[in-house]
């Protein structure tokens, strides 16, 4: 969650545009208005106190963001039975959206060694809810291109502009390769609904626990996708041997509700392992093109938690040798350049 140092509100005519609409929207006093959170994409978020109760205004450009994707979604967690934002009025033109308040605390602020087993414990009983709802061609498919295309951040984002090298023909060649092997395992899984982004830091606790937000970016696809994100996140790391235990949990109770999951764990637990492949080398071009591109320097902090979960996928197995080595030689080639600057 982000502070108000974050928002640049002098002469932001959207603000008052929305402050306009919030009034008309509400029929009743707005006592306050503050930012409360910002994240990696052009939406924000404000939290408005109103006489006995609060609510979210959400403020989505929309010639950069779609609020149509969002309530639709939202929709789709509710029919599952899940604690989503309600949909309190919306002005898809301007890009705003009045949704219920889910708190003011995420698993990000408050998870721990105490409390971890039980918040997970609720965040996985969401999953599989969430899951069993999955029907094909509702959301869009996380398919081939997109997968692609996500991937391709890595090398022009992380690699080019972060680090400032150009890959050679054969690091290009060795790249590519690595690619298509981690598609191809990916596109190999059983296909579920994919909240995309299902990390603590978009679970509210709250009751019913979790709140469920950030939800926009839903697709089709690989079952392991959003239990990588639970438990190997952006901002949180855990013990390996802690991870296992929680992913296995995820599994029996994923098999015992007819989730389509491996019988076999250790083939489950590997597909698990080349979907966060994709996803932390996205990640990883994702972070350094919000720093580059959009000015916001905070998320590269957490790249090495990034590059840490690369590395200990690909040297499980011996098809990812290659990628690991390349690994090698760009953390050699960056050094070498910080020596001769």
């Amino acid at each position: 969650m982000s502070t108000a140092a974050d928002f640049t509100t002098a002469a932001d005519s959207r603000l008052e545009s929305l402050r306009q609409w919030l009034r008309q929207a509400v029929a009743e006093p707005v006592l306050d208005l503050q930012p409360v959170s910002v994240d990696a994409s052009f939406r924000r978020h404000f939290r408005a106190q109103l006489p006995g109760r609060t609510v979210i205004v959400m403020d989505a450009p929309p010639d950069k963001e779609d609020c149509r994707q969002f309530i639709k979604v939202a929709g789709l967690l509710h029919a599952a039975r899940l604690h989503a934002p309600e949909i309190l009025a919306q002005d898809l033109a301007q890009g705003f959206l009045l949704l219920s308040d889910l708190g003011t605390r995420t698993y990000l602020d408050v998870l721990n060694n105490e409390n971890a087993a039980s918040l997970f414990r609720d965040a996985v009983d969401a999953l599989i809810l969430w899951q069993l709802a999955s029907r094909p061609e509702i959301l869009p498919s996380y398919d081939e291109a997109l997968l692609r295309r996500e991937l391709d951040l890595f090398p022009e984002w992380y690699v080019g502009r972060h680090l400032k090298l150009t890959l050679t023909s054969r690091q290009q060649q060795i790249l590519t390769a690595a690619f298509t092997s981690i598609i191809r395992q990916n596109l190999s899984q059983p296909r579920v609904f994919v909240h995309r982004d299902y990390m603590p830091r978009n679970l509210m606790v709250s009751d019913p626990n979790p709140g469920i937000i950030d939800f926009q970016d839903a697709v089709y696809g690989p079952v392991t996708y959003d239990v990588i994100s639970l438990f190997k996140d952006a901002f949180i790391s855990w013990e390996e041997e802690q991870v296992l235990d929680w992913v296995i949990r995820y599994w029996e109770k994923a098999r015992k509700a007819g989730l389509p999951v491996p019988a076999d764990f250790g083939e489950y637990y590997r597909d698990l392992e080349w979907m966060g492949l994709q996803r932390h080398l996205k990640v990883l071009g994702i972070f350094a093109r919000i720093h580059h591109r959009d000015g916001k320097p905070r998320y590269l902090s957490d790249t090495p938690r990034f590059v840490n979960y690369v590395r200990h996928a690909a040297a499980r197995y011996s098809a990812l040798t290659p990628l690991l080595r390349l690994l090698d030689e760009l953390e050699k080639q960056t050094a070498l350049n910080h020596q001769t600057t």
